[in-house]
This record gives C-alpha cells, sequence and structure tokens, in this order.
C-alpha cells in the first residue's frame, strides 16, 4: 500500500476556534486542478507497474490518498492517518483486502513546509517520504529527517544555479521577493550567501505569502517601484506567484527582468494570468523536460464514476465541466448536467495541460523507486517471496540505495542526502505573436560538471523584458574604467561605489579595480593613469641650449688661455712676462687651462668614472690654480721687502721654493682627494624624489664631509691668497700685479660664496649648471683679471713693457 498526500485545494476558509468544543476540520477552498494531475501521475504509476510482469509479480500495489489543501496542519494529520491506518478494527485473516493497511512509502507533498512537518513526524517510524517538488536545502539534514528522500534536486544547487546565471549578465544590483516559508526563505539564504561571494548585492529581499493581509503586498509593491534595480529574483511557488503577479498588473509595473525558480517559471497557469506582460523575457530554471508515455492518454480517459474517491472526483468533475451531478430543481444556477461521461479530449484548461510533465515524471519516478525497492526486499525473481515481514526501516535501507532506469531512459538513484542528481534547463518566456507565452530552453545547469562548466548557455536568442534584443542594465554604480579605482559610499552595499581617479603615479589597468597599483620608482602613471610609461632621465646633456652654452663658455675659455699661453712664450722675454716669475705663470695658465676643461666633466650622463673625475679634477686643479696665484702673491710681498737696504729675504723664496710650495699645497688637496675616493666616492644616483615624473640622473657626493673638505680647502687657499694680495696691493710698484691678484681673489671669492646658497636651492640639473657656471666664472676672473692686463701692455702698449717701466722709473706718458 502506497500513501499520497497532495493539495486538491489550495486554501481554505477562516475560522475562528472559540475553544469551547473541538474544532472542526478545515473548510477547503480554490480547487487546485495540478493536484489531480499529480494523483493521477501516482495512478498511472501504480496502475502501469500492476500491469508488469517482470515488477512485483504476484503482488497488486495499493494506495490511499489524501487532501492536504495546502495546510501544513492538514499534512500531517493524513500522514498519521496513513501511519497508522484509521481503520476501527483489524482480526487477523487469510483472506485477501482484511490485513493491516499501513503503507509502505508516502508520496508527496508538493511544498518543502508540509514536506518538512510530514517528515519530522513520520521520521521516527522510518517511514519513508518521497516529494516529487519540495525543494527546500534543510530537507537534506538526514538528522533532522532520516526518512525523506526526493526526485527533485535540492535548492541548494538552484540557488548557486541562479546566482551564477545572475553574476553572468552581469547584474551586481537586484531585488528579490520570496515565498515566506521554507522554501522561500531557506532558498534565497543560500542565494544571498552565494550572490555576495560573486560581488552581487540585494537592494531589497521581501518576503510574501499569499495569506497575507493586502498591506503588506501593497508594501512590497511600493518597495519595488522605489527601487533602482531592474532585475528581481523571484523565489516563489506558482499560487504566490499568481497573487503577486495580479497586484503588479493592477500597478502596472512592467519593464523588470525577472528570475524565477522552478517553482513557478514553467506554469503555463502563471503565464496565462499574466495578462499585462509583466512577465515577458521572464528567466529562470526548471526541471528538465521529460515525457511519460501514455501519461496523456490516462489522464484523458478519467471517470468520475469509476473512481475509488467519488466525492473527491465528483467535485473535480463538475469544475472542469461547470455542471452539477445533481442540480437543485428550486434552482436555475445549474444549466447543465453532469453524466460522467463527459469527453475531456475537448477540454483547454490547466488540466489537460502537460507543461508540467516533469514534475509529473517526478511522481512517477518516485512510485518506481518503491516499487523496485518492495521488489527486491521481497526477493522477487518469478513470483515475490511472502513470508518476508516489511519492516519500515527495512524499505528505507534498500530505498536509499536504489538505482535503475525508467522506461523513458531517465537515471534514478538517492545520494546520501536523498537528493537526485541537480541538473536544469535554464528557461526564456518568449511571447509568441499569438498572444501565448512559448517557454524556450536556453542553456543547461549541470552540477555535477566542474565550476566553469556548469553553467552553459545556448547560442540563442533571448528576449528581455518588454521584448527588447539587449541585455538590461542592472547596477548600483556603473563600472569603474582603467584609471580609477571603486571606493565604497558609506552606508551603502559594496556594489555602490564612485569611482576615483588614480594618484600621481598610480595606475590601475582593469575594470572595476578595488585599489590602484604604485608605479616602479622608474615610471610614472600616463595622462589615463591606465598605464606606466618610463619617466624622462635628465641631466645636463652637451644637446640642450643650456649644456651647448656652457660647453662652449668652457672651450672659450679653453681658447682664450691658450692663446695668453702663446702670447706670454712668445714675450717671455720682456720684461713684464719675467718680472713675476714667468715659471708660475705658465703654470697658472696650465692650471686655467684644466680649470675650463674639468667644467666639462660635469656635463653629460654620470657615470662612475664621471663622478669620481669631475670633483677631484676640480678640486685638484683649482687649488693648483689658487697655489700658483699665492706663489705670485708672496713672490710679490718678498720682492718688496728684498728692495729694502740690508734686506735679503728673495734668498728663502727663490724658484725652488716657489715650485715647492705649489707642490705642498696641491699634495694636500690630492691626499684630501684619495681619502675621499677611498672612504666613500662619489657615485652615479638616480634621484626619484625631487620630481614626481622624472628621474633626475646626479652624482652622489658619496661623502658630503669629503666634498666640502675639498671645497673648504679651496676656500682657506683663496681667503689667505686675498688677504696677502690685499696687504700687497699699495707696494710701490709702477707695474704692481698684487692689486690684480686682490680683484681676482675678489671675484674668486665672491663667486663661490654665492655659489654654496644657489647649489644647495637649485633642482636637478641645474645645480650641476650652478657648479659649472662657477667654475668658469672663476676661471675667467683669474685669468682676465691677472693676464688680459699684461697682453694689454705687450700687444697694445710695448713702449711700458720695459724694466724701468715695471720698476716706476720710467716716463709715463
Amino acid at each position: 500500500m502506497l500513501g499520497g498526500i497532495f493539495s486538491f485545494h489550495s486554501s481554505w476558509k477562516d475560522r475562528q476556534d472559540t475553544y469551547n468544543q473541538k474544532p472542526l476540520p478545515l473548510q477547503c477552498t480554490s480547487l487546485n486542478f495540478r493536484g489531480f494531475q499529480l494523483a493521477q501521475a501516482m495512478l498511472f504509476a501504480i496502475e502501469e507497474i500492476n500491469n508488469s510482469k517482470d515488477l512485483l509479480p504476484g503482488i497488486s500495489l495499493g494506495y490511499k490518498i489524501y487532501d492536504s489543501c495546502s495546510s501544513i496542519a492538514t499534512s500531517v494529520r493524513a500522514a498519521l492517518a496513513l501511519a497508522n491506518d484509521n481503520e476501527v478494527a483489524w482480526a487477523p485473516s487469510e483472506e485477501p483486502c482484511t490485513r493491516f493497511s499501513q503503507v509502505q512509502a508516502i508520496l508527496g507533498e508538493t511544498s518543502s513546509s508540509p514536506c518538512m512537518a510530514v517528515a519530522t513526524v513520520i521520521g521516527p517510524f522510518h517511514i519513508p517520504m518521497i516529494s516529487h517538488s519540495a525543494t527546500c536545502t534543510c530537507l537534506s539534514d538526514k538528522k533532522k529527517y532520516p526518512s525523506f528522500l526526493r526526485t527533485i534536486p535540492s535548492d541548494y544547487y538552484q540557488s548557486r544555479a541562479l546566482a551564477q546565471l545572475v553574476k553572468h549578465f552581469g547584474w551586481t544590483w537586484v531585488g528579490a521577493i520570496r515565498t515566506n516559508d521554507d522554501y522561500g526563505n531557506y532558498g534565497m539564504l543560500t542565494f544571498t550567501e552565494i550572490a555576495k561571494r560573486l560581488g552581487i548585492c540585494l537592494e531589497y529581499s521581501v518576503s510574501f505569502f499569499r495569506t497575507d493581509p493586502p498591506k503588506k503586498l501593497q508594501k512590497i509593491i511600493d518597495t519595488i517601484k522605489s527601487s533602482t534595480s531592474k532585475v528581481i529574483v523571484a523565489f516563489l511557488s506558482y499560487m504566490d506567484m499568481e497573487v503577486v503577479l495580479h497586484e503588479l498588473s493592477h500597478h502596472n509595473l512592467t519593464g523588470y527582468q525577472w528570475v524565477g525558480t522552478e517553482g513557478w517559471i514553467l506554469d503555463s497557469q502563471t503565464a496565462v494570468t499574466d495578462t499585462g506582460h509583466i512577465l515577458d523575457g521572464a528567466l529562470g530554471l526548471s526541471i528538465p523536460k521529460a515525457h511519460v508515455a501514455g501519461l496523456r492518454e490516462f489522464m484523458s480517459n478519467i471517470k468520475p464514476l469509476n473512481s475509488s474517491s467519488t466525492e473527491m472526483f465528483t467535485e473535480f468533475w463538475e469544475a472542469l465541466f461547470s455542471c452539477k451531478f445533481r442540480p437543485s430543481k428550486s434552482s436555475s444556477e445549474y444549466q447543465s448536467v453532469c453524466t460522467g461521461h463527459e469527453d475531456l479530449t475537448g477540454v483547454q484548461n490547466s488540466f489537460s495541460d502537460m507543461s508540467l510533465m516533469p514534475i509529473f515524471n517526478n511522481v512517477y519516478k518516485g512510485v518506481y523507486a518503491v516499487a523496485h525497492t518492495l521488489h527486491g526486499v521481497l526477493n522477487c525473481n518469478k513470483s515475490c517471496s511472502k513470508i518476508v515481514h516489511l519492516e519500515p526501516y527495512k524499505v528505507l535501507r534498500f530505498l536509499k540505495k536504489i538505482q535503475f532506469k525508467t522506461k523513458g531512459g531517465d537515471e534514478v538513484y538517492f545520494n546520501e542526502n536523498g537528493d537526485p542528481a541537480a541538473k536544469y534547463e535554464i528557461i526564456n518566456w518568449q511571447p509568441t505573436a499569438k498572444g501565448i507565452v512559448d517557454f524556450v530552453t536556453v542553456g543547461l545547469y549541470d552540477a555535477s560538471l566542474p565550476a566553469d562548466k556548469q553553467l552553459n548557455l545556448q547560442n540563442t536568442s533571448l528576449i528581455w523584458a518588454q521584448n527588447s534584443q539587449e541585455v538590461p542594465l542592472s547596477v548600483c554604480s556603473e563600472k569603474c574604467p582603467p584609471g580609477t579605482r571603486k571606493v565604497l559610499k558609506k552606508g551603502k552595499p559594496i556594489c555602490c561605489y564612485d569611482c576615483l581617479r588614480c594618484a600621481e603615479g598610480e595606475i590601475s589597468n582593469s575594470t572595476d579595480s578595488i585599489t590602484c597599483v604604485r608605479c616602479h620608482p622608474e615610471f610614472w602613471s600616463n595622462a589615463g593613469r591606465d598605464a606606466c610609461v618610463r619617466k624622462k632621465a635628465e641631466f645636463l646633456s652637451y644637446e640642450e641650449i643650456m649644456g651647448a652654452l656652457l660647453t662652449a663658455a668652457s672651450l672659450s675659455g679653453t681658447c682664450i688661455t691658450n692663446v695668453v699661453a702663446l702670447i706670454f712664450f712668445r714675450y717671455r722675454h720682456t720684461p713684464i712676462v719675467r718680472a713675476n716669475n714667468s715659471e708660475l705663470s705658465f703654470l697658472l695658465l696650465f692650471s686655467l687651462t684644466l680649470c675650463f676643461l674639468c667644467s666639462l666633466t660635469f656635463i653629460g650622463r654620470p657615470t662612475q668614472w664621471s663622478c669620481m673625475l669631475r670633483h677631484t679634477a676640480f678640486g685638484i686643479t683649482f687649488v693648483l690654480c689658487i697655489s700658483c696665484v699665492l706663489g705670485k702673491t708672496l713672490v710679490v710681498l718678498m720682492a718688496f721687502r728684498a728692495s729694502l737696504p740690508g734686506n735679503n729675504v728673495m734668498k728663502w723664496f727663490g724658484p725652488a721654493q716657489q715650485r715647492l710650495s705649489v707642490l705642498a699645497f696641491t699634495f694636500i688637496q690630492v691626499l684630501i682627494c684619495v681619502l675621499w675616493l677611498t672612504i666613500a666616492p662619489p657615485f652615479p644616483l638616480k634621484n626619484f624624489k625631487q620630481f614626481k615624473n622624472k628621474i633626475i640622473l646626479e652624482c652622489a657626493l658619496g661623502s658630503a664631509v669629503g666634498f666640502w673638505a675639498v671645497l673648504g680647502y679651496i676656500g682657506v687657499l683663496a681667503l689667505f691668497c686675498f688677504i696677502l694680495a690685499f696687504l700687497a696691493r699699495k707696494l710701490p710698484n709702477n707695474f704692481n700685479e698684487a692689486k690684480l691678484i686682490t680683484f681676482s681673489m675678489l671675484i674668486f671669492c665672491a663667486v663661490w660664496i654665492t655659489f654654496i646658497p644657489a647649489y644647495i636651492s637649485s633642482p636637478g640639473k641645474f645645480s650641476v649648471a650652478v657648479e659649472i657656471f662657477a667654475i668658469l666664472a672663476s676661471s675667467f676672473g683669474l685669468l682676465f683679471c691677472i693676464f688680459i692686463p699684461k697682453c694689454y701692455i705687450i700687444l697694445l702698449k710695448p713702449e711700458k713693457n720695459t724694466k724701468k717701466n715695471i720698476m716706476g722709473k720710467g716716463t709715463q706718458k
């Protein structure tokens, strides 16, 4: 004996219990043709098995079917009746049909909440319950529902599939409406969790049950109206969907893209109810299409007078043909009389609609699963053992391990949670020219495949909301283009954000980047902030104007110095050349030539050698230059002292001593440079800090102490030379070289004193230019102040180039 619990009615009349007497049974209303279809699928399978010679030979299956009236309480009452047998008395007998009629399994219910209640009640007795349509994830918990199985996949997989489907089309901002029962609440909970992982946000999530007051439904409508999302995920049963759809049509809420579950997406009655075309273009999941051979004909041939449940089928028949078996004589309300032999083949209503064949197939598979289980438990071969006692736990244990194929080729088995394999078809509502909806399969979802291959959309043209050909857009914020990053809006979900432009030196090269990546120090962000471009390396080069001008000045100074040297060499025997140690003069000209040339080492790309050379060459050549000037100054002072009567100091500062002094002063600078190069020499450096968008190629000092020691030593010598020249400026000579030295050293000191703040404050290559300018300015100062007046006399005033004139004894004209 098999039990069945189906909803032949979809609601019941409210009643007020007074608790003064036993409550009356619920008065069911709203006849539900679908419940009759499911019951007929069960009867068809039982009849087919009873007529089979291979399955359960010699055993006939019977049935007891109850109407749950879509009520949890009524479902539990029916389950208890099936489990305990509601017959008044029973006595052991060998006669057929007189033994205890406890059912071996219960098929049903359609909804998850009644199934949970029934499974909780019959679970301790190990009576199997097989549902064809209850999909709540919670029912997979075998600790709570040990005897529950189903032939439809769990909503765990459907919720995952819905989330992946929404993500596939780029909808990250959606609304959600669910049935306020275990089916809707558990299904939406799983969907929300998976959607959050995929970056999908719910603008709102509201619940509804068909018996809720109108105010609650109106509140849901207001929520949808005020929302900005254009996609609505509906985790609803078909009965709740019809109620919501009626209210949506009343408010003409079109233009929303609906994404639905198997609970309503393939329901033809819902499509007929949608007169306002609210659901046009809807997308959703359904269990794969199936065909049960002979079921359509079986349903078309039913006769209420031949049914064992005459009262129930009579009500069904009267509603189907709008007739009455026993019309009232006092009323003309019924214009036709039911004969019970009316032809169903010409009837076009929800009962004749076979679009729910996959659900009927689930009922069919459930009945066959029980039959195969009994076949195994009873050790059936050509006949079945009649001595085996059908204990419920034995039946349940065998049922969980069953595996077979139906005549249609469907493989039936249950996993450890009592669930079948999860496979879905993706359905698209496509209106036709005749005004009816065509349920077009546009893809498949198979949970048994790898994650990246589970969702497979076919190359089929989809119809979207309002018959649009373009995929609707439903996002809280537009995608952030490359070059920007997402910044969450305060108090909003993660899908709502602003796009903030990346800062200088940072980029984002992908859409919807959450961070900007800082470029490598040698790179900088472009104008679009979407790529790093190599920074321009900046250094004082020969090609640029400033470098070319400084180079020209350096070479000009070198040439002028060489010209002066040639003049002095040509007139080396003249008194003005011989007057002040011509050897020091030529050495000074040589050092000035080196000073002009060493400025060229500061121009061009810095290298390891050029960095070490530029500062040391500069320091040594300038000390050599100042040493020569200092020597000439001392010669002037000594010569003046020697001209005094009885003073012979010149013998202490002759040519040998002069050379030695120059060598000694220069050696000290050489020693300082050697120590500097040994301890911490200058080296080429890429300066990223001074400018953001370019690299300054410069020479790091290595040791700042070494650098300032070199400069300081030059400064000390220059200051000492200046003081000596200043003291000798008024000596009684007609041509006093001390005056020229004083003026040249004044220029030299002024240049280098102003050099220090200018050098420190100048950025990048300009600091190098300042240093070159100081070198050239001081070199030109020495050259012009000391040698140009002498060249003037040599070339233009040769009459003054006499010993008497230089000694102040000649006649001045």
